[in-house]
């Protein structure tokens, strides 16, 4: 059973269905070097100035809080410190809020000359610059401004949890929210492993909320996935019931890393058996029921979708369909962490024959699928 914060031992299920170790590690330094110093097809950061760094989201040709916390969380896990702080800095000079009502978060966009898009922020990036600076300062030790890593991290924690008016979490249930002006969630955004870790090492005076945080987004996730298919919506109640904002109530793009979440936290923490059914089940729904169909869009229940009017987005005309399917995939092969079923080798050996995504898409799939790579190899550890 995993349970790497106690054993300190990771999976390695390439290895372990036969892949060489070298080809593993070949494939993760090429897929990491493809993203980020590749070519202008394949690339998605770029450094500017003298010390500083930004991926580009290049289907919108912005930077996102997401896709900036992302890299840093990439960047510690590959053991590069210099593009953390790269990162960090263009963050920390262009997107964080020094003001206002959101004072202490993250504008969740802005230009690429560092103007802000967005003065308001997305909880899931800052979710990852908290988990990334942890493990940066665990790993590298703290320095001074800036770059004191913790301390960067306890002050954004104690800004989602305390702020007066805007809490990243909600105060009545402890459930992260959507955005902090809202009354609803989103399951991808939930990550009790993480919550589990900002517990020890957050604020001290917070640890018996992220305690619960962590017990009560498990619970919650249970409610979000459906209980045949495995699928969740984008957006849900605090129920857990689809929101129905937008069509966002479908399974679609924020909700593949649902999956790949609940089973990194079963790789990590091995908390709850549940992880391992739910993973099962979303492996055996695209594995067997949608064979053939993988690029359709469903609702949770496992309904296709085939009217273009109910999509949350359509793509230059064509028939409705998955924005990214290889964010898909990728996601699918993580859940094989958690799943103990008959499709658990086949997705891992199906994402194995998958290569990065090039062109205008690539910004999202390819992300999640370099945290594949390491969470399936056993490199996306806990610091």
């Amino acid at each position: 059973m995993p349970n790497a914060f106690k054993t300190g031992s990771y999976s390695n299920l390439f290895t372990f269905y036969g892949y060489t170790e070298s080809d593993v590690q070949q494939r993760i330094s090429s897929s990491f070097e493809a993203l980020f110093f590749g070519s202008d097809d394949q690339r998605i950061y770029h450094e500017t100035g003298e010390d500083m760094g930004y991926l580009v989201d290049t289907g919108n040709l912005d930077v996102r809080s997401e896709g900036q916390s992302y890299g840093m969380m990439i960047a510690v896990q590959m053991d590069r410190k210099d593009i953390f702080d790269r990162i960090w800095k263009w963050t920390r000079r262009y997107m964080y809020l020094d003001k206002g009502d959101y004072k202490g978060y993250f504008g969740w966009s802005a230009a690429t000359n560092g103007k802000r898009n967005a003065e308001s922020p997305a909880p899931d990036g800052e979710e990852f610059f908290a988990m990334a600076l942890l493990f940066a300062g665990r790993r590298w030790g703290d320095g001074e401004g800036i770059f004191d890593y913790t301390l960067e991290a306890r002050n954004i924690l104690h800004h989602m949890v305390h702020k007066k008016k805007d809490p990243m979490f909600d105060p009545e249930t402890k459930l992260i929210r959507f955005v902090p002006r809202c009354n609803f969630s989103d399951p991808s955004y939930h990550l009790p492993h993480f919550y589990q870790l900002f517990a020890l090492w957050g604020n001290p005076a917070d640890s018996e909320f992220f305690r619960e945080a962590a017990k009560l987004s498990r619970e919650y996730l249970k409610k979000a996935c459906h209980p045949k298919t495995g699928l969740s919506a984008e957006y849900a109640e605090y129920d857990g019931t689809p929101h129905n904002r937008a069509n966002h109530h479908l399974f679609y793009s924020d909700a593949y890393r649902t999956a790949a979440n609940i089973a990194l936290d079963y790789e990590w923490f091995a908390e709850d058996a549940w992880a391992c059914g739910q993973a099962d089940n979303i492996q055996e729904f695209f594995g067997r029921t949608a064979r053939g169909n993988e690029n359709l869009v469903y609702h949770i229940d496992g309904t296709p979708v085939t009217n273009a009017k109910e999509l949350v987005h359509e793509v230059d005309g064509t028939p409705p369909g998955v924005l990214h399917p290889v964010g898909l995939l990728a996601t699918l092969a993580q859940a094989s962490l958690a799943s103990r079923g008959d499709f658990r080798e086949y997705f891992v050996r199906k994402f194995w024959e998958q290569p990065l995504r090039t062109g205008n898409r690539r910004y999202y799939d390819n992300l999640l699928y370099l945290f594949a790579l390491l969470a399936l190899s056993g490199n996306y550890r806990i610091w």
